[in-house]
């Protein structure tokens, strides 16, 4: 494979909340986004689509923020609220950067985005422009790492690429256990049955069932979403 020929044609990148608020834990840090979109600019003037889901517990944990206190249905639609923002943050970014962009929601807000359809997310991945996808799965009780396997599914992306504060899958948590071992590569069904960390096990199951590759790495540094995307072999293989 040549050095300039992107290993994947359609990617759907997932990113966390929390990861775009940087050492501030909460909001948005702005240098952190502008790095990883610039990175998004280099992908998409390599020729490939991309969709992205954007957490939203930088602002709102609906199941760790509500619990107890609200009711959960409740709560986490305040979780899917949080995710507009973030995903209007994004956009900004990325038209500075002169990257074409489209926000959907699975929300109808139709005064700040366009409501969630595959025929004009493909329709828009198709003519360079990123899709950006707010609001979860528009449901509660799953989470935004539910909602981008669906998306990636649903608009046939060859992988999922899910940037996180890890590096990779570990064996145990390399934080609490010295001897833990990082996977090169892994099954969904090794992930389920070992309970490891990488996606709930709602997620994880949705991509096993539809056989959705994904590919786990550390965001630190912005550049790994290009690395992975160009073919090096960079965190973790699950499928």
């Amino acid at each position: 494979m040549g050095d300039n020929t992107p290993r994947y044609k359609r990617v759907l990148i997932k990113i966390s909340g929390e990861a775009l608020a940087g050492d501030k834990h909460f909001g948005l840090d702005f240098d952190i986004i502008k790095n990883v979109c610039s990175v998004i600019k280099k992908c998409v003037d390599a020729g490939v689509e991309i969709g992205l889901v954007v957490g939203g517990g930088n602002f709102w944990r609906g199941l760790k923020d509500g619990n107890g206190k609200m009711e959960r249905t409740r709560a986490d639609y305040m979780g899917m609220m949080a995710t507009v923002m973030n995903c209007l943050a994004v956009a900004d970014v990325m038209e500075q950067l002169d990257i074409p962009v489209r926000v959907q929601t699975a929300l109808t807000i139709k005064e700040v985005a366009e409501p969630y359809t595959k025929p004009r997310a493909v329709k828009h991945l198709r003519e360079g422009k990123v899709v950006v996808f707010g609001c979860g799965t528009g449901s509660p009780y799953f989470s935004t790492d539910t909602a981008a396997v669906l998306r990636a599914v649903e608009i046939e992306a060859e992988a999922i690429l899910l940037a996180k504060n890890v590096d990779g899958v570990y064996s145990a948590d390399p934080k609490k256990d010295p001897d833990a071992v990082k996977y090169d590569e892994i099954s969904y069904e090794q992930v389920l049955a070992n309970h490891l960390t990488v996606m709930d096990s709602t997620a994880t199951s949705l991509a096993m069932d539809n056989d959705m590759p994904l590919v786990l790495f550390a965001l630190e540094d912005p550049e790994n979403i290009y690395r992975v995307i160009m073919g090096e072999k960079i965190g973790t293989i699950v499928d």
